[in-house]
Parts: C-alpha cells; sequence; structure tokens
C-alpha cells in the first residue's frame, strides 16, 4: 500500500506544471499554503505542496483523513469554498477549523477519467479571502482537471509503452497514441487559456496582470511542447516534417519575437542577441523560429543559471548560419552522438524535465531546409549551430 502511495507523489511530482498552479493559486487567491493531496478512505497524504504559513507539510506529509475537509469532499464529490469561516454559518463550528486555525478555505475535487477520485487541489489561509467567485472557482477547477489529465496521460503512456515495446507494428501504434495524446492536450490547455483570459477582462492590480502574463507565457511554452510531440508523430508516421519555404521571408522579426518571449518569461535569465540578417533567406520562417526556441528552451533547462544565453543570426554568403551558446557542464562526446535522437534526453538526464523531442525537432527543421544542426561542447561553453543554404 505504501508503495502505491509512493507512486501517486511520483506522478504528481513528474508533472511539472503543478509547482506554477500551486504558486498562482497563492498568487491570485493571496492564500498562503496551497497543496495537491491524495485523498483515499482511510488517508490524506500530500503529493505537491506550496507554504508560505509554515503550516507544516511536505510532500509525503500526511493528516488524519477524519480531520479534513476532504474528506467529505471524496463523499460529495462537490467543492467546498469558505472566504470566512467566523462569518459562514455552516463552517464556523466545523472541527477542520477549527483544529487547523484557517479561516479562508477551497478545494477541488481531482477525478480521473475513470470517474475515480484522485484527491484534491486545496488551498488554507489563517486570514479570510474573497474565494467565491466565477474567476477563482473556475480557475481552481481547470487546473484540477489539468493535474487529472495529466495523471491519465502518464498512467496511458506508460501502460502503451509496456505493451507496445520491442514489436515493430507496436511501434507504429505507439506513434498513433503520440500523436491522438498531442491532439487531445490541447482540450485543457484551452481551457486555461480561457480562463486567463476570462481574467484578463477584470480590472487587475499589476501584481496579478503579471501573474497572468506568466499563466499565458505558460500556456505559449505547453503549446510548444505539443507541437514538437505531432511533428515527431508526423515523422514518424510517414507523413514527413512539413515546412514552407518562402523566397522572401520576414525571419529576424519572428527570431526577434521568440527571444522577447523567453526574456519575458524568465525574467532572471540573461539573454543576449546578435540579428545580423541582411540578405534574403528562403526558408519556412515559422519553422526557423520553432528551431530557434527549441534552442532556447534547451539553452534554459540545461545551461549554467548564472551565465547568459547567447543567440547569434546572419547571413554570410550563400549560407544562413543560426546559434545558440550557453555556458555549463560540457556534453561528453559520447552523449553528443545521441542528442538528436528522439527520446533520449531522458536517458542522458533522467533529473531535466522534458521529452527529449526539442532538439530531434530542430534537427529534422534543419534538413528539410538541406541544411544540418551541429553542436559543440566545452567547458567554455555550448553552442548548437545551425547551417543552411540561402537560397
Amino acid at each position: 500500500m505504501e508503495q502505491h502511495f509512493q507512486a501517486d507523489i511520483e506522478a504528481v511530482g513528474r508533472i511539472s506544471a503543478v509547482p506554477t498552479i500551486l504558486d498562482v493559486v497563492c498568487r491570485t487567491t493571496g492564500m498562503g499554503f496551497a497543496a495537491v493531496a491524495r485523498v483515499t478512505e482511510d488517508r490524506w497524504i500530500a503529493c505537491s505542496v506550496k507554504d508560505d504559513i509554515a503550516f507544516g507539510l511536505v510532500p509525503g506529509g500526511e493528516l488524519k483523513v477524519e480531520t479534513t475537509i476532504c474528506h467529505e469532499i471524496r463523499a460529495s464529490g462537490d467543492a467546498v469554498v469558505i472566504d470566512h469561516v467566523a462569518e459562514n454559518a455552516a463552517w464556523r463550528t466545523h472541527h477542520t477549523p477549527l483544529q487547523y486555525g484557517f479561516q479562508s478555505y477551497i478545494s477541488m475535487p481531482i477525478v480521473r477519467a475513470d470517474g475515480s477520485f484522485f484527491g484534491t487541489l486545496c488551498a488554507i489561509d489563517p486570514n479570510p479571502a474573497r474565494l467565491e467567485t466565477p474567476e477563482i472557482v473556475g480557475m481552481f477547477k481547470l487546473f484540477a482537471e489539468l493535474i487529472a489529465f495529466h495523471l491519465d496521460a502518464h498512467d496511458s503512456l506508460a501502460a502503451s509503452e509496456a505493451s507496445l515495446a520491442g514489436e515493430r507494428t507496436q511501434s507504429q501504434l505507439r506513434d498513433e497514441f503520440i500523436a491522438v495524446l498531442g491532439h487531445d492536450l490541447r482540450n485543457p490547455l484551452a481551457a486555461i487559456d480561457a480562463g486567463a483570459r476570462l481574467l484578463e477582462r477584470e480590472k487587475l492590480d499589476p501584481k496579478t496582470a503579471g501573474i497572468l502574463k506568466l499563466m499565458q507565457t505558460s500556456v505559449s511554452r505547453m503549446s510548444a511542447l505539443i507541437n514538437n510531440v505531432l511533428d515527431f508523430a508526423r515523422g514518424r508516421l510517414g507523413g514527413g516534417l512539413a515546412v514552407e519555404r518562402h523566397a522572401a521571408a520576414p525571419l529576424a522579426p519572428l527570431l526577434e519575437q521568440v527571444i522577447a518571449e523567453f526574456r519575458s518569461g524568465t525574467p532572471d535569465r540573461t539573454i543576449d542577441a546578435e540579428i545580423a540578417i541582411d540578405l534574403p533567406v528562403r526558408c519556412d520562417e515559422g519553422r526557423i523560429a520553432q528551431l530557434l526556441s527549441n534552442l532556447i528552451g534547451n539553452a534554459l533547462t540545461h545551461g549554467a543559471v548564472d551565465g547568459p544565453i547567447r543567440v547569434r543570426a546572419a547571413t554570410e554568403g550563400e549560407v544562413f548560419e543560426l546559434s545558440v551558446a550557453n555556458g555549463g557542464t560540457p556534453i561528453p562526446e559520447a552523449t553528443q552522438a545521441k542528442l538528436f535522437q528522439p527520446f533520449t534526453r531522458g536517458e542522458i538526464q533522467q533529473h531535466k524535465e522534458g521529452l527529449g523531442l526539442g532538439l530531434y525537432i530542430a534537427s529534422e527543421i534543419a534538413r528539410a531546409h538541406n541544411g544540418a544542426l551541429s553542436v559543440a561542447s566545452s567547458p567554455e561553453e555550448t553552442r548548437f549551430t545551425l547551417r543552411m543554404p540561402r537560397g
């Protein structure tokens, strides 16, 4: 039984969006504690936690389930939202707020696709908070659905890979599953985007507006990840990577936009850029922008956090060259040979996030433009370089 709960904690831990969700929950509501909890008939276990009020729980921490409101939510299947316990006739004498000393509370059930109850996305604070609004409740509902979707997707992918491994015909089914998964991911993503746009209509203070901007940046990054998954699936299913090369592609503005978006989404990182595209480049500008996005995302994830990322794009004679460089631990030569293969990121650095598709898709974009993507890595820097014909 303990192994089962540990697996649930690890499953939530693999969802890279969860820490952001908990941070957005606390910043948007003003509450100091938020968590994703696994709740069964007799156990309440924290899977992921943001604790700014010294409540004292960490992932794996446990409360007696009968002392929680989540126990009642599991039985009813309904969310509970309390702005101010002391002024709420239904809750002011309830044993849970009396025991844990909170005045505001919100908890949304996380329900799997098969209808089973996983647990809750919940938040508490010793002070009252304005929670009973369509925007806040809607946001919690969307986030709970997103967490459930990720849990289902992980289980489905794990089951699929276990049953399809080693068989050529089954490999075809795996790729079809990835394609379907990529499409289905757009539904919760669109729901989050819609919720953010709904909140954007309200009169927002600068802090909340900044949070919304971070949410929308995350939506953009998730959308790029979905595109990588779909590109991979199309290529493996025989469709190839689609490119539409234009003779006078407006490339420089798109590359500058990609860089600006990353600067906005990661203000604590430095991205230096030198864009010197003086001659026309016949290319699919959207795909080249996607390649740059994948390379910068890779540098942010795997490069040194205290050093700049350097982007350079230039036309030199009949060649267009684009490079992204960063500091950090050099990549071993044996590893470099695998970098542009799909799904190798997890094999090389298991503690890093990502599917291992970004560099593979970038190399396929280079190939589709009759170019090549290469890597050079030393203690001084790691540099990925695209070289392709300009015409």
